[in-house]
């Protein structure tokens, strides 16, 4: 039983091209020889009644049609932008160099840009580490760092840059808690340069059989999905008024010990245990009341 072999790893290999305008020059002087000596064959042919010169006009028509053959040999390179030249199938070198160029008039030239672009994803809904579900979207920045690997190791390596990056934010979704985890734990929401990270990592080895470079991936938009995006409110707002009520009772507390110290050490009244819990209860009313105190003047004693 045979069994096919697995795709092979393609790498870059750089080659060389000739210089444009040099080429050119030979190329419109080749032209220009061919043409004279066709049209001084049969010139001479028709002029003095002596039979064609053969050897003249099969010389000349060959330089004329190898010049015409070489002219789609030209090319033209921007910065940060690659030519793929293939022979028959086979991949030959990449050229790299920004100019005008020529090579060998056979080769198929495939153009690949260099230069960065951005992935603007779509909004994902998709379920975070403790299944909640979450809506989650990533800008990544990216380049062609191989122009084989690009070509000739995926079938469309722009549209592959898509699917993977969906795949790749999913994942990372799943793998953090929106909110609120453990302590110490990483979260979407409070670890954005963390998840940024992992989101980059998870990228570049999923985008580097292709031959891209991720050079930023970020995070664009995070929130609960919209049915239960109210109950994650009230949930909020609840922890939150929680944690001002335990910051304002903490300060309370220590508002009050300051003021019984205060009294103690410069002796300006003397309080048994009963004065004091009154006291302490007064002013813990007055410091974690959300209204207005309106004071009451006790005119007798606490023991009437």
């Amino acid at each position: 039983m045979q069994t096919s072999n697995p795709s092979q790893t393609n790498r870059e290999k750089p080659i060389g091209a000739a210089n444009g305008w040099i080429m050119l020059l030979i190329n419109l002087a080749g032209l220009v020889a061919g043409a004279w000596m066709l049209g001084r064959s049969v010139y001479l042919s028709a002029n003095t009644h002596e039979s064609l010169s053969l050897s003249q006009f099969f010389s000349g028509l060959a330089i004329v049609v190898t010049a015409a053959i070489w002219l789609n040999g030209y090319f033209t390179l921007q910065p940060n932008e690659a030519r793929v030249l293939i022979l028959c199938g086979a991949y030959k070198g990449t050229v790299r160099h920004s100019r005008f160029h020529w090579t060998n008039p056979f080769y198929t030239k495939r153009s690949v840009s260099l230069r960065s672009r951005n992935l603007n994803g779509e909004k994902l809904k998709v379920n975070d580490k403790r299944g909640n579900p979450i809506e989650i979207a990533a800008v990544v920045v990216w380049r062609v760092e191989d122009t084989a690997q690009a070509s000739f190791d995926v079938q469309d390596f722009e549209n592959y840059v898509r699917i993977q990056s969906e795949s790749a934010v999913r994942h990372v979704a799943n793998s953090f808690a929106y909110d609120y985890g453990e302590e110490q734990e990483v979260t979407l929401r409070g670890g954005a340069d963390e998840v940024a990270g992992a989101l980059r990592l998870e990228l570049q080895e999923r985008l580097g059989r292709a031959g891209v470079l991720v050079e930023e991936a970020r995070l664009t938009h995070l929130a609960y999905a919209p049915e239960i995006a109210q109950a994650m409110l009230r949930r909020q707002q609840a922890e939150a008024v929680i944690a001002a009520r335990q910051k304002i009772v903490h300060g309370a507390v220590s508002m009050v010990d300051m003021a019984l110290r205060e009294l103690a050490e410069k002796e300006v009244v003397k309080l048994d245990d009963e004065r004091k819990a009154s006291m302490v209860s007064n002013l813990l009313v007055v410091l974690c009341g959300e209204s207005d105190v309106t004071p009451v003047v006790n005119a007798g004693t606490l023991y009437n």
